[in-house]
């Protein structure tokens, strides 16, 4: 078989006939299949090239619309209702229109009047909130869809999560809770009677021998109960990031408002009252050094201080009499201070003399200023009287608003500390929104900060020289300063309460700043609230959408110095005339508070005796909406007396001015330094300025200018810039007619205003862009106007068409670079958006209701197709010029008229591609940046003429004219192109052109002919495809081709687009094509394959054909996947997103919900399971899994045999142990088969690509007619079902149940993030999109801020913050991820099971059936070993049942694994705590049984197998319930007693004594339960139940490899190493009996190199095994492969461990078997690994690095340790561990198992008497020991490792004296030297070994002393001999050695042995050997102190010579003591001596 070809389970196919063979071999050397896909697929259409569609309109007109039944008949034509015309009424604030009340209006105001009360008109497709674009499917909205679902019970679920390791479940022992209602075996240990216990229930119909087929039946029909109905609503939504055909309708233009702030004015009290005060309130904003709000007046006097003003008071109107105010700011800053000014009524004297009474007077003083006070009411009333009208300045404050906003939280603040020299407040704090963003240096929020109550008590009087706002703004700017000036001033105390919080969101009793009620006004009579308009700091870019028209005059200085007279007291008078008649003043100027409504006049305020006043006053106008060149303001200046002077009148007119408001016809708005007359202007001066010398007049200051005034427009009739005045001007002319007209200076006649319209055209690029956004409706209107109806100048008509549309083009440019930061993910600005939507019409086309017709109503009013309504309704325009006389506007006359005019004149589509496909190339730049405006402008203005044109029942070829559809062919090319050129270039360009391209065509869909639109697609498609061969990186164009196909398919009648319900036509090729035919032969079919059946299901050229945009959409996925494809990571993700969105759309649309219409919606996607199942080998392999959800070598590509899984809580490091295959988990391919297969060459897929891909197959198998899927199944080839049964294992591995732990550990997000962002920079770092781009493409969709410089460092912003955002979720967020995951887990899980079914009923009657059924059955095998739900297993075990009955000599003839492996599955599913699933797994075992035995007569395989993996399950599972395995095992026996068929037969004796013998096993489990917190004595367990398996291999080799496993999870590699290296000494043995290779090991003696333990292996002899009997030594482990697979194992251990010597010993035995077999690429793998160990070990040579191993002796004593009592075991711990450590561990161990107070740990090393020990106790004695070698071994033992290696000997000291103490003084100090042997050499496979040997000996306190010496000198040696030299430690030895020590220094120990001459000649050798001893440590500190001179600096010099001191005077001292000699040194030794040096002759202590 050719090596790519090659999978898992294709190797059984043993029993094939030779023709399938020869068929087979042909269809293989074909190659691979991916090698064929690009150049032919079945039908010979390349997939590169686009194949010709059908013609829609005719396929739909050849069908009869009833041919489909029912439902199905909505899938074949759009719904007729599709497009519907929509009126909306225009939102209006107020509750009254903002209209002029004027009658006359000139033609710009009636036109903007007329614009802002048209209702929207929306031309709506009805159906199009079903397309993904408008709905999209997102996180939320799955959320809701996953409501309801029931919660699948998972065994894991039921009590801890099975898969947690020991580190997760926090104590295994509670774990085992029930869930049925067995209690919990209280005498565990005891062994029970099976008999007794109570089974679980049966099933009913099990022992009955139906037929095969009503069992299938069954089984399908209850598969089909509750399942899920969407699948793809259980998998996460879609990624956001890819989904380019995201839309929303953009919100209707509504007037701007930025945050709002709510004023209010509570009270106002000074320490007197004595006369009405008035208050003014604005904004300003200090660093823009501006006024942002116009003024706010307010009253808050009492109402007898308002009572003076009686006599110049009128009513005042309600809107007067308003307290608080809306504030709007829309660029927050902390700059911005609410400034409050209060005036006073004027009164004689300067301001700070009318002050002094309110700094001076307290309220307290009252009584004692009585006479005063009254003197100054009186005053007070005078001046009221008499000057009531006028004001005077008084004081003034501020209030900084950053401080309230970001204050509002604070604790409250009285006023300053600092006394009363600022304005201070107090907050009395009301309950607001808690969440408040502080205030940055940059942004102040001032949206949600909390409500706060201030009392402003410090105002500062007005300087009558510093008035102006210039002023005001240094003061602001200084009071921001700590040292402020103003701090030092006297202020004027008051109390004034202000409230300042957020804004509602619709106060109520608000007023425009028109004065209207906004809505919602309750009661006209409550007191207002007034809403304040802005004057914003910036520009704002918004268009307008009401009528407004005010105007504000702001007097700045008035200089008189010059004007002679008494002129001091000055006030200026403003005015509105309407002429000169002074009777013509009009009411348009807003009063201010407590006044009427409207006034003729108004005064600023006086300073008194100041002859150059500066005002701070802002005047509010009403502009009238016509303004004449007769209108004018009319300054009057007044000089005022105060003093009441007999004779003297009150106000005398000093001085005149005035400023005409219309110049050319423009408003004049800006600046004017005005000069004054002395004298009363003369008549008709209004039409001049003031700057025009009049003669007779008299000038002040000889006409110099000395009037300074300020005006401002707020306009939305006015543009006031030249640009566009001259434009509407223009337009308005021509419609009017009115010539000739005066513009600026010249007059325009009929013959020059083409030109000078012209030139308007091209000017209007340079308009400035905030009036000409604001005006961008009505520039738009008249560009579109001018377009269409070319105006009629001297009776020709001109054609503007080229210059309108430039014209259009810049100013939608302008437009989007204004508002550039608003744009939305697509590059559109929202502004022009919504003009498209909501304010474009056909111009002139009005549909409006003539004569009778219904009004509109306020509803959306659908237009569309009214009943009975006449043709003339769309039709009739309200006013159109008569083309032969432009002057006389014409009443339409009768319908054929109107209708033949509108037919006559141009239509805007056509107008538009005609104009963009001839435009010039600068234009041409300008229209592509912003494409989709027109191309959106052109699809409304084609919806509205179909709608109003009554064209919808049009056949669809004839709606619009040839030569339209030719321009738009050519549009389409040049802008396909435009995309395909300058994809490198100006990538976000081309991603923006590509986008508005797939959208326009996508609308097109909806009003053009169908077909035509696929042709535009195939001809921009074949463009790509040409660009594509010569392209330098053809990923970029690939990935947008894969964006524009999703676009296209994201339309909502996609499905109805692919054409689902006509019959699929094979191709009429003139022979049907011979390679299909033949090729193709099937499996299983005797006739050849239905070309129809295949051409459904692969990407054939009928079905592109036919299911075009399916088609397409396929082709790029099928493209994306080819191996070869550059860019792949990103492309996949794209591609594969594409298809998952759609089916996700599907899902959740209703119109499919039902099935007969989903299976014919799934048709368009049968060709995915072929593209799935061919990419196969690059999906990501979810069966290997990360850590501890490994699996073993998938299925997919490697050539080993059925490697089953690992079971859901079966170590991976074990897996091997159960029916896993041979290898270790990373190795994933044999040795006898070769190198690894080739097919996986190519990119793989990213995990998340790869489980969304796997998910649309799953949607597609689930959602699919199972007879059209059983037809494919029958026609397929060998291998290609093989692959599909990969496929299905893959799907199963995908979306296995993870368990609630998963979730809180692992954050989907997060991980699935991270993939992502791996594909991201691989196209960033091959080049693929610019990385900036991209990054600034993704910031901008997310921004909501659009793309400002620093947006890719805003953490906010960018997508890493998805990520960390995600990280902690609640509860219940994880609660409701496991609920969903459980179900997607079940629904897959048995969408792979209908499917199996689907696969078994084809195979029933092939011949090559047995190779493919045992591959179903690993499939079901698998998923019957996978986390699943009871739901799930419950059919799983149904289907498995069935499954065995049909094929029984599946598992009984072939191999054991597939028996093995049921097994193992069937009794871990036996012991489950679920009923459900115990009920079902017995009766699935005993069936097994019952088979076996009926056919054979004899179960050994199974019995065996069973036995087998139980041992497996108990010693790998941590809560494993022994309890519920036992009433399985009861319920198997019931079944046995119960079924009559085999009463007569030895079948039921057979299975009671292997019920019995699963018992026994089972008893050890509970022994081993009971040890489960106690590692040591766990792994003792399983080592004695494996010793008890020596005469059973196989069962002995489960066990090591339990081990094994237990000592992985506890981190003791080498001892799992050594586990693994016994296994492979077991199977080598047995391979040595069977047969002897050269290659292969002997035996276990060839291990001893690894292990001197390894020998025990060897207890197999002859007469216990013989191989051939049945059902031993049959696992997969007793082979060679098997052999190589555990060495592996070992060697990996050994390498975690850091054994890399031990590593090196493995692979000698490996290398040999690997060469015999010529397996060069695991040779090259092997030495590599040896490579790195011994590199290893050259970095670690002072061994300091690796730490092997501490070693305790532990001796236990006390009758509570039953077995352990009085024994002594070495304990081998982690490296490092303390003796605390492990005393700690095992008292708490035991403590917590005996109780409390009755464990004692021994706290010394001497020998325990066991009489005197409390017998109640349990006492532990804990030693450190240290590995002991013997001076011969050390020769060997060189390296640190083999110090540390194969060690059986330990020694451990113990000093004590005489009388018992430990430690004496020197002549009394004994040690004990205690040496341990101990049975085994460490490592080995337990970490503890009993010591099996003790020997003891004791040291003398002369040899304690030789000792002591002996190390100290060695200390020394070392400290000098080191290289490096350390003088640090040399001097720290040094001080040791030669300092003077006080107790048992070296000098005390001389004195006390070697003072006097031992009396007893035995102690003469050690005597001398003391003085060996010191002599070599003086020369030893003379060696040192050498060294240390030479290494010492300056600084030392003195330290030295202490130490030569020190060292002379201990010379001195030792000297006498050194020279004595023994008498008898030198006589010859007699024998009684001993040899002190030699460890045997030492004396043996009394033991």
């Amino acid at each position: 078989m050719a090596a790519a070809e090659r999978r898992a389970f294709a190797h059984k196919i043993n029993r094939t006939v030779a023709a399938e063979v020869r068929k087979q071999v042909s269809r293989e050397r074909s190659g691979s299949p991916h090698s064929s896909r690009r150049c032919s697929s079945s039908l010979g259409v390349p997939l590169t090239e686009v194949i010709e569609p059908l013609d829609f309109e005719d396929v739909l007109q050849s069908r009869p619309p009833d041919a489909e039944p029912g439902p199905l008949r909505d899938l074949v034509e759009f719904p007729a209702d599709d497009l519907e015309l929509l009126l909306q009424s225009r939102e209006c604030r107020t509750t009254e229109p903002a209209v002029p009340e004027d009658g006359k209006l000139d033609a710009q105001v009636r036109a903007a009047v007329e614009m802002y009360a048209e209702d929207w008109i929306i031309a709506h497709r009805r159906y199009q909130h079903l397309s993904m674009a408008y709905s999209p499917i997102t996180t939320e909205t799955q959320r809701e869809r996953q409501k309801g679902l029931t919660r699948q019970v998972f065994e894991q679920g039921a009590s801890g999560d099975d898969r947690s390791g020991p580190e997760d479940s926090d104590d295994p022992r509670h774990s085992s809770g029930s869930l049925d209602d067995t209690p919990r075996s209280s005498g565990a240990s005891g062994i029970f009677d099976l008999r007794n216990l109570a089974a679980d229930s049966l099933l009913p119909s099990l022992l009955e021998r139906a037929a095969p087929e009503d069992v299938d039946r069954r089984n399908e029909a209850l598969r089909r109960q509750h399942r899920a109905r969407a699948l793809l609503t259980l998998y996460p939504a879609p990624d956001e990031d890819e989904a380019v055909e995201r839309c929303s309708r953009p919100e209707p233009p509504r007037e701007h408002f930025g945050r709002r702030i709510l004023v209010k004015c509570l009270s106002l009290k000074f320490e007197i009252e004595i006369e009405p005060i008035f208050g003014i309130l604005a904004l300003y904003d200090v660093r823009e050094k501006k006024k942002i709000s116009e003024n706010f007046y307010f009253d808050l006097n009492s109402d007898s201080m308002k009572g003076l003003l009686r006599a110049h008071s009128t009513h005042p109107a309600i809107s007067t009499l308003a307290r608080s105010a809306i504030f709007s700011v829309t660029y927050p800053s902390p700059d911005i201070f609410l400034v409050i000014k209060l005036e006073k009524v004027l009164q004689q004297g300067d301001i700070s003399e009318c002050c002094e009474p309110y700094m001076v007077m307290k309220e307290v003083d009252t009584a004692k200023n009585k006479e005063k006070l009254e003197k100054l009411r009186l005053a007070a009333e005078q001046f009221c009287t008499r000057l009531g009208r006028y004001r005077m300045p008084f004081a003034w404050t501020a209030v900084h608003l950053a401080n309230i906003v970001s204050s509002a939280g604070q604790p409250d603040r009285d006023s300053d500390s600092e006394g009363e020299r600022r304005p201070a407040w107090t907050e009395r704090r009301r309950r607001g929104p808690q969440d408040r963003m502080s205030c940055g240096d940059d942004a102040c929020s001032f949206s949600g900060f909390r409500p706060a109550t201030l009392t402003v008590t410090n105002f500062f009087k007005q300087e009558a020289e510093r008035l102006s706002d210039e002023d005001l703004f240094k003061f602001l700017a200084d009071m921001r300063r700590p040292s402020s000036l103003l701090r030092r001033l006297r202020p004027v105390t008051a109390q004034l309460k202000i409230d300042i919080s957020p804004a509602p969101e619709n106060p109520h009793f608000c007023l425009s700043p028109e004065l209207l009620h906004v809505k919602p006004y309750p009661d006209p009579r409550g007191r207002p609230t007034k809403e304040i308009l802005e004057f914003p700091a910036r520009e704002v870019y918004a268009p307008h959408t009401s009528y407004r028209n005010l105007l504000y005059v702001y007097p700045h200085c008035l200089n008189f110095s010059s004007r002679q007279g008494s002129v001091r007291n000055l006030a200026v008078r403003v005015q509105y005339m309407a002429s000169e008649d002074p009777g013509q003043a009009l009411p348009v100027i807003f009063g201010k508070s407590s006044c009427s409504e409207f006034t003729r006049e108004a005064f600023t305020p006086v300073v008194y005796h100041n002859k150059s006043p500066e005002f701070y006053e802002e005047f509010k106008l009403r502009l009238p909406a016509c303004v004449t060149e007769n209108h004018h303001l009319l300054f009057t200046f007044y000089h005022v007396s105060c003093q009441p002077r007999p004779g003297a009148a009150l106000e005398t007119p000093v001085g005149f001015t005035w400023i005409p408001l219309l110049q050319h016809g423009r408003l004049r708005t800006g600046p004017f330094c005005l000069p004054v007359s002395v004298d009363q202007p003369p008549p008709s001066y209004s039409v001049l300025t003031p700057d025009v010398a009049l003669p007779g007049m008299r000038w002040v200051d000889g006409h110099k200018g000395v009037f300074s005034v300020e005006l401002t427009a707020v306009s939305s009739v006015h543009p006031q810039d030249p640009h566009l005045d001259k434009f509407f001007t223009l337009v308005h002319v021509l419609e009017e007619g009115a010539f000739p007209l005066r513009l600026k200076d010249t007059v325009l006649s009929e013959g020059t205003v083409e030109q000078e319209l012209r030139a308007s055209l091209a000017a209007l690029r340079l308009a400035s862009p905030e009036p000409l956004v604001a005006f961008s409706h009505h520039v738009l209107d008249k560009l579109a106007h001018l377009v269409t109806r070319p105006p009629v100048i001297g009776g020709q008509i001109v054609n503007l068409g080229r210059g309108a549309f430039e014209a259009m083009a810049h100013v939608v440019s302008l437009v989007h670079r204004s508002l550039e930061a608003a744009q939305d993910t697509r590059g559109h600005c929202p502004l022009l958006a919504a003009y498209v939507y909501y304010a474009f019409r056909l111009p002139g086309t009005e549909p409006s209701f003539p004569g009778g017709a219904p009004p509109v109503t306020v509803q959306p009013a659908t237009l569309a197709r009214g009943p009975g309504r006449p043709a003339s309704l769309y039709l009739a325009r309200s006013k159109s010029i008569s083309s032969s006389n432009p002057d006389l506007a014409v009443v339409p006359g009768s319908v054929d008229d109107e209708v033949s005019r509108i037919l006559a004149s141009k239509l805007l589509h056509e107008e538009l591609a005609l104009q963009w496909v001839v435009s010039g190339s600068a234009v041409r730049e300008a229209v592509l940046q912003h494409a989709w405006f027109f191309f959106q402008l052109m699809v409304k203005s084609m919806a509205l003429h179909l709608l109003l044109g009554q064209r919808l029942h049009t056949p669809r070829k004839l709606r619009f004219p040839g030569r339209f559809l030719d321009d738009i062919t050519a549009l389409v090319g040049s802008v396909g192109l435009e995309v395909i050129t300058r994809v490198h270039k100006d990538t976000e360009l081309a991603e923006r052109l590509n986008a508005s391209l797939a959208f326009f065509l996508g609308d097109l869909l909806s009003l053009a002919d169908r077909g035509f639109v696929f042709s535009l697609v195939r001809a921009h498609y074949k463009q790509v495809a040409t660009r594509l061969q010569s392209a330098p990186n053809q990923a970029a164009l690939l990935l947008l081709r894969v964006d524009f196909t999703r676009i296209l398919c994201s339309h909502e009648h996609y499905v109805t687009l692919n054409l689902p319900c006509c019959p699929m036509s094979p191709p009429a090729s003139p022979s049907p094509s011979v390679s299909s035919t033949t090729s193709q032969s099937s499996t299983f079919s005797s006739q050849a394959p239905d070309p129809k059946v295949t051409s459904m299901f692969e990407l054939s050229g009928p079905f592109r054909q036919q299911h075009f945009l399916a088609g397409l959409l396929l082709t790029e996925l099928a493209l994306a996947l080819e191996p070869e494809a550059e860019g792949a990571s990103l492309l996949h993700k794209k591609a594969v997103s594409a298809v998952h969105s759609l089916l996700c759309g599907h899902d959740a649309d209703p119109r499919y919900a039902e099935a007969s219409v989903k299976a014919r919606v799934a048709e368009l996607y049968l060709p995915l399971l072929s593209l799935a199942r061919d990419t196969l080998p690059r999906l990501h392999d979810f069966a290997e899994g990360p850590g501890q959800r490994s699996r073993l070598a998938s299925m997919l590509d490697s050539d080993t045999e059925g490697e089953g899984d690992v079971g859901s809580t079966i170590n991976p490091s074990v897996a091997m142990a159960i029916a896993g295959g041979p290898l270790a988990p990373g190795s994933r391919t044999s040795i006898s088969q070769g190198p690894v297969t080739a097919s996986r060459s190519g990119c793989p897929l990213s995990a998340e690509s790869s489980r969304t891909l796997l998910v649309c197959v799953l949607w597609v198998l689930k959602n699919a007619e199972p007879a059209l899927l059983q037809r494919w199944a029958a026609d397929l080839a060998l291998p290609q079902l093989g692959r599909l049964l990969d496929m299905l294992y893959l799907c199963l591995a995908a979306f296995e149940y993870k368990g609630k732990k998963a979730f809180e550990r692992i954050n989907s997000l997060t991980f699935k993030k991270s993939l992502d962002m791996k594909a991201r920079l691989e196209e960033a770092i091959l080049g693929t999109i610019g990385a900036r781009q991209e990054m600034v493409r993704r910031s901008r969709e997310r921004s909501p801020f659009g793309n400002q410089e620093n947006v890719r460092w805003r953490k906010s912003v960018t997508h890493w913050k998805q990520t960390s955002d995600r990280v902690d979720k609640t509860k219940d967020e994880m609660e409701h991820e496991a609920l969903v995951d459980g179900n997607l887990a079940t629904e897959a899980s048995l969408v792979v099971l209908d499917t199996l079914e689907i696969i078994v009923q084809t195979v029933m009657l092939s011949e090559a059936r047995e190779s493919i059924l045992g591959a179903v059955l690993k499939v079901v095998l698998y998923s019957l070993g996978s986390a699943q739900s009871t739901a799930f297993l419950q059919h799983g075990l149904a289907t498995q049942r069935a499954l065995v009955s049909k094929f029984p000599e599946l598992l009984f003839e072939e191999d054991t694994e597939l028996c093995a492996d049921l097994c193992l599955r069937l009794l871990r599913h036996c012991g489950s705590r679920i009923s459900a699933i115990r009920t079902h797994a017995s009766a699935s075992l005993y069936l097994l049984m019952r088979q076996n035995f009926e056919i054979g007569n004899n179960f050994a395989r199974v019995k065996m197998q069973v036995t087998m993996s139980l041992s497996s399950l108990v010693g790998t599972t941590q809560n494993f319930s022994e309890e519920h395995l036992r009433r399985s095992l009861k319920t198997i026996l019931t079944y046995a007693e119960e079924d009559v068929g085999l009463r007569d037969s030895t079948f039921a004796e057979q299975v009671q004594d292997l019920m019995f013998n699963l018992h026994m096993i089972l008893t050890d489990t509970v022994k081993m339960k009971e040890h489960q917190e106690d590692p040591e004595m766990l792994v003792d367990l399983m080592y004695r139940i494996a010793r008890g398996y020596q005469g059973s291999p196989d069962l002995r080799l489960t066990w090591l490899q339990n081990m094994a496993g237990k000592h992985a999870e506890l981190g003791n590699h080498a001892e799992a190493a050594q586990c693994m290296v016994h296994a492979a000494a077991l199977v080598a043995e047995y391979l040595a009996l069977l047969e002897d290779s050269r290659y292969l090991p002997v035996g276990c003696v060839s291990f001893q190199n690894i292990s001197s333990n390894v020998l025990e292996e060897s207890a197999i002899s002859d007469d216990i095994l013989s191989p051939d009997e049945e059902g031993f030594c049959s696992g997969k482990h007793f082979t060679e492969l098997g052999l190589v697979g555990l060495l592996e194992q070992a060697a990996s251990y050994f390498t975690m461990g850091g054994l890399y010597e031990a590593v090196n010993e493995v692979y000698k035995t490996l290398i040999p078997i690997l060469e015999a077999h010529r397996d060069y690429k695991k040779l090259a793998i092997v030495h590599g690994k040896l490579q790195e160990a011994f590199t290893k070990i050259m970095h670690q040579s002072s061994g300091w690095e690796r730490v092997f191993g501490t070693y305790f002796r532990v001796g236990f004593y006390g009758t509570r340790f039953g077995d352990l009592d009085e024994q002594e075991f070495v304990y081998k711990e982690p490296s490092i561990t303390k003796l605390a450590e492990i005393s700690h561990r095992l008292e708490e161990f035991y403590t917590e198992r005996f109780g409390e107070d009755v464990v004692e740990i021994v706290k010394d090393s001497n020998p325990v008497d066991k009489t005197k020990l409390d017998p109640q106790k349990a006492y532990i004695q804990i030693t450190y020991v240290e590995p002991h070698f013997d001076t011969y071994e050390l020769k060997d033992r060189v390296t640190y490792f083999d110090r540390n290696y194969g060690l059986r000997t330990f020694l451990f000291c113990t000093p004590f004296t005489p009388d018992g103490r430990a430690h004496g003084e020197l002549p009394e100090q004994h040690k004990r030297k205690t040496l341990l042997s101990t049975d085994h050499a460490f490592p080995y496979i337990k970490t503890r070994i009993r010591v099996c040997h003790r020997e003891e000996t004791v040291l003398t306190p002369v040899e304690v002393a030789i000792e002591d010496m002996q190390k100290k000198t060695r200390e020394l040696a070392f400290a000098t001999e080191q290289d490096p030299p350390d003088a640090k430690m040399l001097q720290m030895v040094l001080q040791g050695s030669v300092g003077p020590t006080v107790n048992q220094g070296p000098l005390e120990v001389a004195q006390v042995f070697l003072a006097e001459i031992p009396e007893d000649p035995k102690l003469f050798r050690h005597h001398n050997k003391l003085r060996l001893c010191f002599k070599d440590f003086c020369k030893k500190c003379e060696d040192a102190l050498r060294k240390n001179k030479a290494l010492i600096g300056p600084d030392q010099k003195e330290y030295h010579r202490e130490l030569e001191r020190n060292y002379s005077r201990l010379r001195e001292a030792l000297q006498p003591l050194l020279t004595q000699r023994l008498p008898q040194l030198l006589a010859p030794s007699t024998a009684g001596l001993r040899n002190s040096l030699n460890r045997a002759s030492f004396q043996k202590a009394d033991l």
